[in-house]
C-alpha cells in the first residue's frame, strides 16, 4: 500500500493527470463491500491533502459502515463524454483502489481537517493505495491507452 505522495514521487506526470481527472468534478463514485460481500456504489467526495487522499462521511452512513467492517474500496473519477468529432480529445477517466484507514483520534482529525475538528460527529478515512489506473482513447482513436500504477511495481502502459 502507498500514500498518494508515493504515487506522485514515483510517476509524477501520471499522478498529475490522474489528479486532474479526480479534481475536475466534485462527485466521485465509491465502491465498498456489504456484509454479504456484494458491492455497494455510493456517491462521495474526495480530497487530496498533505500527500494523502481523504474521504469523509456522515456518521454511520452505509458506506462508512461498510468501510469500517471491510476497508477495501475502489474510487472512480467522474467522466465527461468524449467528443464524437475527436474522441482522442477525451481526457479519460481514473480509478484507484486499496484500503482505508479511519482517523478517530481528535488531534489527528483536527490536523487532517486543516486545523479544525469537525463540528458534527462524522467519519474520516485516509486512503492507502494499492492500484491507480488511467484509461483514455489513443491517437489515432482506434485503441485505448491504459496506464496502471501498483504499489511496489511502478507504472506500466498497455494498449487495447
Amino acid at each position: 500500500m502507498a500514500r498518494w505522495e508515493e504515487v506522485e514521487a514515483d510517476a509524477p506526470e501520471f499522478a498529475a493527470a490522474v489528479r486532474r481527472l479526480f479534481d475536475a468534478f466534485k462527485h466521485k463514485t465509491l465502491a465498498t463491500l456489504r456484509r454479504d460481500g456484494s458491492p455497494r456504489i455510493s456517491g462521495t467526495e474526495a480530497q487530496f491533502r498533505d500527500g494523502d487522499i481523504w474521504l469523509g462521511s456522515m456518521w454511520m452512513a452505509r458506506k462508512a459502515v461498510d468501510l469500517r467492517r471491510d476497508p477495501r474500496f475502489a474510487l472512480h473519477s467522474a467522466s465527461e463524454d468524449p467528443s464524437d468529432d475527436n474522441p482522442s480529445s477525451w481526457p479519460g477517466d481514473a480509478k484507484l483502489s486499496g484500503r482505508v484507514e479511519e482517523v478517530t483520534d481528535p488531534e489527528q482529525l483536527a490536523k487532517a481537517m486543516g486545523g479544525e475538528a469537525p463540528s458534527e460527529q462524522s467519519h474520516l478515512f485516509r486512503l492507502d493505495i494499492e492500484e491507480v489506473v488511467w484509461t483514455r482513447v489513443g491517437t489515432p482513436a482506434d485503441h485505448l491507452v491504459i496506464e496502471l500504477w501498483r504499489a511496489g511495481e511502478g507504472l506500466r502502459r498497455f494498449q487495447r
